[in-house]
């Protein structure tokens, strides 16, 4: 229960809703306890009067009594009904502003925690802590709330009144409370921990679901539905059995809370009969004991609910808190560089290893680059060819050595200014589920559609884009399933230009694409590469541009570096799969 601890800087956040909102709980709290004392004074009345009546008289007073004492009760029933309605429109409406913070403030720590992060943790795992998680979060804050604080004020103003009867009978009524309190607390500590392991469960289970949904190809392709349904069912029983499990524990609550209730129930009947035989209380008094137990019925029955509830979401904030509690290893510095980068880069002995693989990618790696440069960095699958461009994204940090950027080093740098000063285009392209327009201009919010429609153009993309019923505009589902691999190259490229910053990052971004698109496109980025400086990553020769400089990796090291003729001059790696790709 520690836990929900967390939550508090809300409650203080939505401090003056939450006050007002058990003031209205108070209210009708003690709307609905009154009614005990109306039918107290009914009875009583009645009893006297007809005990006093005389023969033959009309009945018309006490008729009227009752009367009076009905519409006073629908009085209270009906104030009470409006206080209520005031307690959910305070207390529930609350619960629901602090969800909403609470997913926002999960999305923006998720945004923040850098690349290692999520390559040890699952996408599906992550969706269920913003998503299923906080909602039984939300169960606390306001049902939880809202029903413990009416068993609160209930039981206070009913104990009250029954103290001001008889103490004796109070006392013997309230006497299984303990009892109560006792089960409820060793109930939750089995709930608490049976909810934690049902969380993770949940996770795995969205987790494989997930993968299922964006591999759907793959599964289909290499005919694997019977497996991932085997493996979906097996994951699915574990937690149906989990889930029933909890609920069988949690169903000790309901029978438990009627026992106690029904010892309250006949307690008060015997020992307030007894004490009626004695004139100590009045059979009004008997009937508003029973009234006040019927009352506090629903709301002592709630506290087993309400455990229940609080006990799940002190297992869902442990989960939230893990990773709110993650702090991102990768951040912008105190006193950071807000100047965008210019373009000169400086690779001095870099040494860099995977955390999460323990792989050393490069090693004693050393370049410079003047700005308005072109650097072509070739080399097999694995050299380190992408650690170079996650280095300059600051995706990671150096195991060694220093990386400098305009002379000075990368960790200085303002992350946002220092990655709006790169333009990125990947291998592997990533599309979000909206326009072809939106998808390309998403790292330049402000664009125009001639700088778009320009961009496409230079990616050579626009002819294909013409060919589309809905042009710009159409919709290309999710992760671009509607485009070929060439097409999404393309337009992740077109990304890149359109941000038009002054490093630019090609990561095999055209090995998707046909020679002649090829041709194409390098002639379309002759003159935008200007002034620009530029780090083509890739496994084969760009024979129609001329680079400054050219990198062969191998293993994470430097094998050759040159321009095109020093390294033919050389007779090395660069020669050879020159020789052999041009035939």
């Amino acid at each position: 229960m520690k836990n929900l601890g967390s939550l508090n800087k809300y409650f203080v956040k939505y401090k003056w809703r939450l006050l007002l909102g058990l003031l209205f709980v108070a209210i009708s709290s003690k709307f609905a306890e009154m009614p005990g004392s109306v039918v107290r004074d009914i009875l009583d009345h009645v009893q006297q009067r007809l005990k006093n009546k005389v023969p033959g008289a009309d009945n018309s007073e006490i008729i009227s009594y009752v009367v009076m004492g009905g519409l006073t009760l629908l009085g209270l029933a009906l104030l009470r009904g409006f206080f209520m309605f005031m307690m959910r429109q305070t207390i529930i409406v609350m619960s629901r502003h602090i969800e909403y913070d609470q997913k926002n403030e999960i999305y923006n720590h998720y945004q923040s925690l850098n690349t290692h992060f999520y390559k040890t943790h699952f996408t599906g795992d992550l969706m269920n802590r913003i998503s299923e998680d906080v909602s039984r979060v939300r169960m606390y804050t306001g049902p939880s709330v809202m029903y413990f604080t009416s068993v609160v004020f209930l039981a206070l103003f009913c104990i009250i009144d029954m103290l001001r009867v008889n103490v004796m009978l109070t006392v013997c009524v309230v006497a299984p409370l303990p009892l109560l309190a006792f089960s409820i607390y060793y109930v939750n500590r089995v709930i608490f921990k049976k909810s934690g392991k049902i969380g993770a469960q949940l996770s795995l289970l969205t987790t494989t679901a997930q993968e299922s949904y964006s591999g759907i190809r793959v599964v289909k392709s290499f005919v694997q539905e019977k497996n991932m349904m085997r493996f979906f069912e097996t994951n699915s029983e574990a937690y149906r059995q989990s889930t029933i499990n909890l609920s069988l524990t949690e169903a000790v609550y309901f029978p438990a809370m009627n026992l106690f209730i029904g010892l309250s129930m006949i307690g008060t009947i015997l020992i307030g009969g007894y004490f009626a035989i004695k004139g100590q209380i009045t059979t009004g008094n008997i009937a508003e004991f029973v009234i006040y137990i019927n009352i506090l019925m629903f709301p002592i029955s709630s506290i087993g609910m309400v455990a229940s509830m609080s006990q799940r979401a002190g297992a869902s904030q442990k989960r939230i808190d893990e990773f709110l509690h993650t702090e991102p290893e990768i951040k912008t510095p105190s006193n950071a560089v807000t100047k965008i980068p210019q373009g000169a880069v400086s690779f001095n002995d870099i040494t860099f290893t995977y955390p999460h693989t323990g792989i050393t990618a490069l090693q004693r790696f050393s370049l410079d680059v003047r700005p308005g440069q072109k650097v072509a960095i070739i080399g097999k699958t694995g050299s380190g060819k992408t650690t170079i461009a996650q280095l300059l994204l600051r995706m990671y940090d150096t195991s060694g050595g220093e990386l400098l950027l305009d002379g000075m080093n990368i960790k200085n740098y303002d992350l946002q200014q220092l990655r709006k000063g790169i333009a990125y285009a990947p291998q592997e392209a990533y599309l979000f589920s909206d326009t072809i327009f939106n998808n390309i201009k998403f790292g330049k919010d402000d664009a125009t559609a001639e700088e778009v429609k320009e961009a496409a153009r230079m990616a050579d993309l626009d002819k294909d884009i013409s060919s589309f019923p809905g042009g710009y505009e159409t919709m290309i589902g999710e992760r671009g399933v509607m485009l070929s691999g060439g097409q999404k190259q393309r337009m992740v490229l077109a990304r890149a230009i359109l941000k038009n910053s002054n490093i630019l990052l090609l990561d095999e971004c055209l090995s998707a694409v046909d020679t002649q698109t090829e041709k194409n496109i390098l002639a379309n980025l002759q003159d935008f590469l200007k002034g620009k400086t530029t780090f083509v990553i890739t496994h084969r020769i760009f024979t129609s541009w001329t680079f400054d400089q050219i990198i062969i990796l191998d293993g994470g090291a430097v094998a050759e570096q040159g321009t095109h003729e020093e390294l033919m001059a050389l007779n090395g790696r660069y020669a050879k799969l020159y020789r052999h790709q041009t035939g």
